[in-house]
C-alpha cells in the first residue's frame, strides 16, 4: 500500500498512460482510507461492470464513452461525474480516448478486483 503522508498537488495529464493491451490505472495518491487514480482507456477498451465493496467517485476528464452505474447505463463525456455507492455495479467503456479521475474508498482489495480480472480474461464488459 502506498501512503502519502504529505499533500499531493499534481496535474492529471502527468498520470495519463494509454496502452493498447488494456486500460491503464495510475495511482496519484493514497491513504489507508482512499485511493486517487487516473484511469486511461483507448477506444473500445473497458473497465468491466463489477460491484466491489468500495464507494466510487469518477470524473470524466477527457473523451467519451458509456458508464454503467447501478441499473443505469448512460453516455458520459468531459465533466460527467459518476458517484456509485459500495456494492453497486459500475463500469466504463470508451468510445474515444478517455481519461477518468477516480476516487475510491476504502481502498479495494483483491476480492474487490476478482470480478474485473475474470471479466477481462473472458473479454466481457458485463
Amino acid at each position: 500500500m502506498v501512503e502519502h503522508a504529505e499533500p499531493v498537488v499534481t496535474a492529471y495529464r502527468e498520470h495519463v498512460r494509454f496502452q493498447e493491451e488494456g486500460f491503464a490505472t495510475v495511482l496519484v495518491a493514497g491513504t489507508s482510507r482512499l485511493r486517487v487514480l487516473v484511469v486511461s482507456l483507448v477506444p473500445q477498451q473497458f473497465l468491466p461492470v463489477h460491484a466491489p465493496a468500495v464507494d466510487l467517485v469518477a470524473t470524466v476528464l477527457e473523451g467519451e464513452g458509456v458508464c454503467a452505474a447501478g441499473e443505469l447505463e448512460t453516455e458520459v463525456g468531459p465533466g460527467s461525474v459518476v458517484v456509485v455507492p459500495a456494492g453497486r455495479a459500475r463500469g466504463f467503456r470508451a468510445r474515444t480516448p478517455m481519461v477518468l479521475l477516480v476516487v475510491v474508498s476504502p481502498p479495494p482489495t483483491e476480492q474487490d478486483h476478482a470480478e474485473v480480472v475474470r471479466k477481462l480474461r473472458e473479454g466481457r464488459w458485463r
